[in-house]
């Protein structure tokens, strides 16, 4: 079960597949290639394994959120991913795609963003690889991720407001998408979330997988035993697919994958309601309407306001190896407020979901059980959202 990712051929029961434009088939192709000669190249996966070390910051800890988890209820635990460099997971994918790009022979790098740190990710490989680097950002984020803006313009990435749609991350990958078909000959698309075209679900997985790696070998070490269960955010879902994939063949410990519900634990979901559908060359779940068109999307949560989910998730959820649950704006707040005061760590606005999920899974089970959960990313990105939400609160 843990290698069904590689050799899936990008097919993931009826999910996946790769239906993007007829222009970018020869390119996607070219990626496929590059990426199966990079499974295969001994050099260059020790070229990765070296960036995730010395230049993102490998190994993150493991840390036992003692003040967070709830009295005699089970313990919770965090895997640091908030320390690596750049702020959040994303550094661990894009450092991988930056190599494919460069063994590609691409010149130019350009990616969307919705709470800004892929393309923090993006412009900081970009800088080192040295290529140029434009990024894709829906209007309303710009101004939600202001500080994340200038850290991309500060690294000497082109940030493109998009103002079409909802003008949040779906419509910035519509965007992304529509440049690289103009620019395919010189221009590669470092996509950012486990979704998209074959072959990025399996690519973005297999450089994110190390997550799950350190922190199944971490809590063994810590606690001597598996978690009972583990927990991520999940928009696009590759924080997510990262740390499930090393628990996938231990039957008891339950994967659980948190949405967000927006205002009401009735909205979002897309996994808990959505539908069967393609959106962005791949098919997967998707929200949408009686008339199949894209539901726009809503969370306080920039990085987890996407209508789509990876197609490795609802598969993971069609054969009940991982459970969906969603959580409010109101209780991820909460949570991430609470964090912060009793643990000294801010959390990102998308990792807040998954932490308030694991306090209440935490509050009916046993002092001797174990939770861990992919802190994936850090909160100081959402400060202009949290205090406008206090703000709101108090009016």
């Amino acid at each position: 079960m843990a290698n069904f990712i590689e050799n899936s051929g990008g097919h993931f029961g009826q999910f996946g597949g790769c239906f993007a434009p007829e222009l970018l088939q020869p390119v996607l192709k070219k990626v496929e290639q590059v990426f199966e000669d990079f499974k295969k190249s001994k050099p260059l996966q020790a070229e990765f394994d070296n960036l995730l070390q010395n230049f993102a910051g490998r190994t993150t800890p493991i840390y036992h959120a003692k003040n967070f988890g709830p009295n005699n209820g089970a313990q919770i635990w965090v895997k640091r991913e908030d320390l690596l460099h750049g702020g959040a997971h994303k550094t661990n994918n894009v450092i991988g795609q930056a190599i494919i790009a460069r063994e590609m022979g691409a010149k130019h790098l350009i990616a969307e963003t919705g709470a800004g740190q892929h393309g923090i990710a993006t412009a900081m490989a970009g800088a080192h690889f040295n290529m140029p680097v434009k990024v894709f950002m829906g209007a309303k984020d710009v101004v939600r991720q202001q500080v994340n803006v200038e850290r991309m313009r500060l690294l000497g990435a082109e940030v493109i407001s998009v103002e079409t749609g909802s003008a949040s991350l779906k419509d910035a990958i519509n965007e992304a998408m529509r440049y690289w078909i103009s620019h395919a000959e010189d221009t590669y698309y470092m996509f950012g979330t486990a979704a998209g075209p074959h072959p990025f679900p399996e690519m973005v997985a297999r450089f994110q997988r190390i997550i799950g790696l350190e922190a199944r070998a971490q809590i063994l070490d810590q606690t001597g035993k598996l978690p009972d269960q583990v927990l991520a955010c999940v928009g696009g879902g590759s924080n997510a697919i990262g740390i499930f994939q090393a628990f996938l063949e231990d039957k008891n410990t339950m994967l659980v994958g948190v949405e967000p519900a927006g205002n009401n634990i009735q909205h979002g979901l897309t996994i808990g309601r959505g539908v069967t559908g393609c959106l962005h060359g791949s098919i997967s779940k998707v929200n949408c309407d009686a008339n199949g068109q894209i539901e726009e999307s809503h969370s306080i949560s920039a990085g987890l306001d996407y209508p789509g989910v990876s197609p490795i998730h609802a598969y993971l959820d069609q054969l009940g190896d991982a459970e969906y649950v969603g959580v409010t704006d109101d209780e991820a707040m909460d949570s991430l407020l609470n964090f912060s005061r009793s643990e000294g760590i801010i959390p990102a606005l998308e990792s807040s979901h998954a932490l308030a999920e694991a306090y209440k899974r935490a509050l009916i089970m046993k002092p001797e059980d174990v939770l861990v959960v992919n802190l994936s990313g850090r909160g100081d990105k959402d400060l202009h959202t949290v205090f406008e939400y206090l703000e709101t609160k108090q009016s």
